[in-house]
């Protein structure tokens, strides 16, 4: 029997979800908006039953199993060390929080209860592109995997903002290209080659700090701009390129490539190619994977980038098929390519790193922090307590 779902968060990314979760048979019992306004009228388009502002109403219903957080990222811990505490199993949107803090208390709640699912949304590991391409590093098409050399990735897109000041619009409150899109290519980087950055050094900026309906005495602060490499344990070297200043508004480039000893593995959009070095003619580009599954109708019209879109879409079937037919049992092998808050927590670690190296201005070394037992169980006791 498929979970009930409660959905935290009203924005552009639950406009498409819902739909998404409907189509593969969910029910959509409740939604939760920071004011009563909001959650009432994302409520009524979506035709979901429920609406709150408290998050302790959503949580504390009996008809939801699983609930999904899509809420500005610092409230991403608050609700998922309570859900986890009373055995509501939790896809968490990107990033995980403000920092390493917010998501070792996830890591540590997901771990007191480890038969609840407990993933971080990185949905480019579920777009096909991507799945060949980490197939065909594995196959050795352009070269042995061990020498692997280099990635680089960049990607361009339209403005983060909305027409008013919000939690997009402060770097404080988890806005800003680095931890919405960057924070996908930090995980993504990992999937492919698996591999983690020892260190990093990188340049953040905040390039467009007024608009015309945000000005005054507010600014923005979450950055448009940034540029990082990552050494990864290998020796392999990540350069990521990204900003949010194409035109038109809407429009969105991404390119990820993979260069090993034999040629190139390339991923533009949703399409994979592959340069292989010849010997007997000239080297040309050759498709691996085309592309060529529409959008589901609700993500149509929608601002969301393409990939991430489909990449979402392929997680939520792989969610349909982990919960057996059995009431309250899932199986943990559809969803095993997906993003875990232990996942999670290492992308963290390098985001935090990378503004750290921003700020001094020199590489900086990416290191993930711990916990005491005792303040996890703390911690633990906390969640329980605080939804009774």
């Amino acid at each position: 029997m498929l979970p009930g779902i409660g959905v935290f968060g009203t924005g552009e990314v639950a406009k498409v979800l819902v739909p998404l979760l409907r189509e593969k048979g969910f029910h959509i019992e409740a939604i939760w908006g920071r004011t009563i306004k909001e959650a009432e009228e994302c409520s009524r388009q979506l035709e979901i039953p429920f609406f709150t502002n408290r998050i302790d109403d959503v949580l504390l219903r009996k008809d939801v199993d699983l609930v999904f957080i899509i809420c500005p990222p610092f409230l991403h811990s608050e609700i998922s060390v309570k859900a986890l505490g009373i055995g509501k199993h939790v896809v968490c949107d990107k990033p995980m929080g403000l920092g390493q803090a917010d998501a070792l208390k996830m890591v540590r709640a997901s771990q007191y209860y480890p038969t609840l699912i407990s993933l971080v949304n990185y949905s480019l590991r579920y777009l096909p592109a991507f799945t060949h391409m980490k197939r065909a590093i594995v196959e050795g098409i352009i070269g042995p995997a061990s020498e692997i050399s280099l990635v680089d990735v960049r990607v361009q897109m339209g403005s983060l903002l909305h027409d008013k000041f919000d939690w997009m619009c402060d770097a404080s409150m988890g806005g800003g290209a680095l931890n919405l899109v960057g924070s996908h290519v930090v995980d993504l980087v990992t999937f492919l080659l698996g591999r983690k950055a020892l260190r990093v050094h990188g340049l953040v900026r905040t390039y467009t700090k007024t608009t015309d309906s945000v000005n005054g005495i507010r600014q923005i602060s979450a950055p448009d701009f940034c540029t990082f490499q990552m050494e990864l344990d290998n020796g392999v070297l990540a350069t990521v390129s990204l900003h949010s200043h194409t035109v038109p508004s809407n429009g969105f480039l991404q390119e990820v490539m993979v260069c090993g000893r034999d040629g190139h593995l390339i991923v533009r959009g949703g399409d994979l190619f592959a340069l292989r070095t010849r010997t007997d003619g000239p080297t040309k580009e050759d498709a691996i994977y085309v592309d060529v599954q529409d959008l589901h109708s609700a993500a149509s019209g929608s601002s969301l980038p393409r990939p991430y879109v489909k990449g979402l879409c392929k997680m939520v079937g792989a969610l349909k098929e982990a919960f057996s037919q059995k009431e309250s049992t899932w199986v943990k092998e559809p969803v095993q390519a997906a993003a875990t808050f232990e996942d999670g927590l290492y992308v963290q670690a390098v985001l935090d790193a990378i503004r750290k190296s921003s700020e001094s201005r020199t590489w900086t070394k990416v290191e993930v922090t711990s916990e005491s037992p005792t303040n996890h169980e703390q911690i633990m006791r906390f969640a329980r307590m605080s939804v009774m």
